[in-house]
């Protein structure tokens, strides 16, 4: 006789979905992977439908048809009222007697702590700041763009980016290497010609993101312009972190403050610097750190905090994904 399942866990995010399995002393019995999650576009429905083949590799490997608890942490979970709806549509298929779901960040946050406790700043394509306590108290952001007053984010970055691109190439802003850099890194001789692209769709929309990298090359060579964004974006990071920290009532004592999303994961010299330096002066106890773990490890802490699993379940779960 196999081991039960005890959590699903789930993190679901715009690209891609990682599901694992795991019994009650913290043993993965099964993981598997599949694409984005994006209820906003696709539906609630359709987005469940294709999260129900993953889902279903899974249990499937893991010999098992459901678990004890559901543990989601899923992309575009931004307001508590689609954290509801969410948990509605995952209690309709019956993969678990209990569910619980958060927004992704809450993820890459409790994948990089030994106890539900921090805050985490999140900026991939997007940027977000969750932060928890034991407690159960969180703190958290809409996130939504420059409707909720986020500014970074590697859509960001690149949107800036062209701006002051085409404004140093015809006269109405200063110059930058990103007039030259940012065409270049499209084969093309000017930014006419980039914008022409990208208007015309000569370029795809989606490749705008291949941007933000050679913003940061431009920034290490020296440039004043590009210099100043990345500045901009520490500055960003640790605001939100610091907004996060207060409102839980952690700015005066030690708490780890974690980087995470390919842009952080990236360890940009002059980001990651900054982010410490900005911190230093502003959080003085915060202790940050950069978060590689696989953010479904942290959907699979979250689920087995919500049923209460012995410190050594935790300890086996983390050897699994080491």
């Amino acid at each position: 006789m196999g081991m039960t399942a005890c959590v699903l866990a789930v993190d679901a995010g715009n690209s891609k979905t990682d599901v694992a399995v795991v019994a009650a002393d913290g043993t993965v019995l099964a993981t598997a992977r599949g694409g984005g999650f994006r209820p906003p576009t696709a539906g609630v429905e359709q987005a469940m439908d294709s999260l129900a083949e993953t889902v279903r590799q899974a249990f499937a490997a893991a010999g098992v048809t459901s678990a004890d608890h559901v543990s989601a942490c899923l992309a575009n979970a931004d307001f508590p009222v689609e954290e509801e709806q969410l948990a509605a549509a995952l209690h309709a298929r019956a993969w678990g007697t209990t569910v619980e779901v958060r927004n992704d960040t809450f993820a890459i946050l409790r994948a990089g702590v030994t106890e539900p406790r921090g805050v985490a700043v999140v900026c991939g394509a997007g940027i977000n700041c969750v932060g928890m306590r034991p407690d159960g108290r969180t703190a958290r952001f809409p996130a939504l763009g420059r409707i909720s007053g986020d500014w970074g984010g590697g859509w960001g970055l690149a949107e800036e980016a062209l701006w002051h691109a085409a404004r140093a190439e015809d006269g109405r802003g200063v110059p930058t290497a990103l007039a030259h850099t940012l065409p270049a890194h499209f084969g093309l001789p000017t930014m006419y010609a980039l914008i022409e692209a990208l208007h015309l769709g000569h370029i795809a929309p989606a490749r705008r993101h291949e941007l933000t990298p050679v913003l940061f090359a431009t920034a290490a060579s020296g440039d004043p312009v590009a210099r100043g964004l990345v500045d901009r974006l520490a500055d960003e990071v640790v605001t939100m972190a610091t907004v996060a920290l207060t409102r839980l009532d952690l700015l005066t004592e030690e708490a780890p403050v974690l980087l995470g999303g390919s842009v952080l994961a990236a360890r940009h010299p002059q980001l990651i610097d900054g982010i410490r330096e900005l911190l230093t002066s502003r959080a003085p106890k915060a202790v940050p750190d950069v978060v590689t773990a696989s953010p479904v490890l942290g959907a699979a802490l979250l689920g087995l905090d919500a049923v209460k699993a012995p410190p050594r379940a935790h300890t086996r779960l983390r050897r699994h994904f080491s």
